[in-house]
C-alpha cells in the first residue's frame, strides 16, 4: 500500500533533521551538567533533559506539518495525548531522549526519536545520537546515516544478507532476559551478542551492522517508532513474535514483545 507523505519529502527531511539536530544540541547542554534526576509515576527515569529536547521538537513539528498530531512520550505521561486513530491518522511519535539510563550513564548511547506514522505503520523517522553525532534517517525512499555533525559523511544504508559465520544478535544494555534470549535463538548460528542503548539497536540493524533484534520485554511505541521507520526503509522487518505486521496507534502505545531482523534471518515464530 503507497501512503502520500503530508508535504513534500525534500522539506519534510530537511526539517526534520533539524528539528532533532537542534533537540539533541538542547539535551547536549544539559548533559555537560550535574543534572537531577526524577521519577515518573511508572518508576521511569526522567531528566530536565527529555523536557528540553520535547520544547524543541513540539514547535517544530507544529510548523513543519501544523495539521498533524504529535504523540510525545513526555507529554503523554502528563496526560496529553491527542486521539489517535491508527488505522487511519496521520500522527508523529516522538521521543524526545530515548536512552535516558544510557544519558544518566553517560555512555553516549542515547537518541532523538521523531516519526510519522500513517496507517498503523510508520512511514519516516529520524534518530539522532548527538553525543557520538550520528543521525539516521528514512523515508519511502530508502534510508541513510549522517556521521558527524560539522563535517558530514552521508552514506546509503541497507540491511545485510545473512552471515555464513553467524548473525550478530543485538540486545538491551540497560534491559533484558538472557535466558529468555537463549530460548528465543535456539539452534540458530551466533557470531556475537552486542549490548547497545536506545533505538540504536534497531539502527544497527539497518546499517547492516547486526541482522537480529529480539525484544523480549517492554517498549513504547515512541521508543522504536523512528527505529522501525528506519530499518524498513533499509530493507528490514519488525514483526510480532507471530510473525504477523507490528502496528502503531495501540490505545494504550504499549508494544507486544517483537522481532527486528533483516528479512534474510530465518527465526522460529511463537504461536
Amino acid at each position: 500500500m503507497t501512503i502520500a507523505l503530508p508535504a513534500d519529502a525534500d522539506a519534510l527531511e530537511n526539517g526534520l533533521i533539524e528539528i532533532a539536530r537542534k533537540a539533541g544540541a538542547a539535551m547536549m547542554e544539559i548533559y555537560k551538567t550535574d543534572f537531577d534526576v526524577r521519577s515518573k509515576d511508572d518508576a521511569s527515569p526522567v531528566t530536565e533533559a527529555d523536557d528540553a529536547a520535547e520544547a524543541v521538537i513540539l514547535p517544530g513539528l507544529r510548523a513543519l506539518t501544523p495539521d498533524v498530531k504529535i504523540v510525545s512520550e513526555e507529554s503523554a505521561a502528563k496526560g496529553d495525548v491527542p486521539d489517535v486513530d491508527g488505522e487511519t491518522d496521520f500522527f508523529w511519535l516522538v521521543d524526545p531522549l530515548d536512552g535516558t539510563k544510557e544519558f544518566i550513564k553517560r555512555n553516549g548511547e542515547f537518541t532523538v526519536n521523531i516519526a510519522l506514522i500513517a496507517k498503523g505503520q510508520p512511514v519516516l523517522g529520524v534518530v539522532y545520537a548527538p553525543a557520538i553525532e550520528k543521525l539516521y534517517y528514512g523515508d519511502p525512499r530508502g534510508a541513510k546515516l549522517i556521521d558527524g555533525d560539522v563535517t558530514p559523511t552521508i552514506t546509503d544504508i541497507t540491511v545485510r544478507d545473512m552471515p555464513e559465520d553467524g548473525v550478530v544478535v543485538v540486545g538491551s544494555r540497560s534491559h533484558g532476559d538472557p535466558e529468555a534470549m537463549k530460548a528465543f535463538l535456539g539452534d540458530l548460528p551466533v557470531k556475537e551478542l552486542r549490548p547497545a542503548g536506545s533505538s540504536l539497536k534497531l539502527c544497527l540493524v539497518a546499517a547492516g551492522e547486526a541482522d537480529l533484534y529480539p525484544r523480549l520485554g517492554p517498549t513504547m511505541e515512541w521508543d522504536i517508532g523512528a527505529g522501525h521507520a528506519v530499518l524498513k526503509a533499509a530493507g528490514g522487518v519488525i514483526e510480532n513474535m507471530d510473525g504477523s505486521r507490528f502496528d502503531y496507534g495501540k490505545a494504550d502505545f504499549r508494544n507486544p514483545f517483537f522481532i527486528a531482523r533483516s528479512p534474510s534471518v530465518p527465526v522460529k515464530y511463537q504461536d
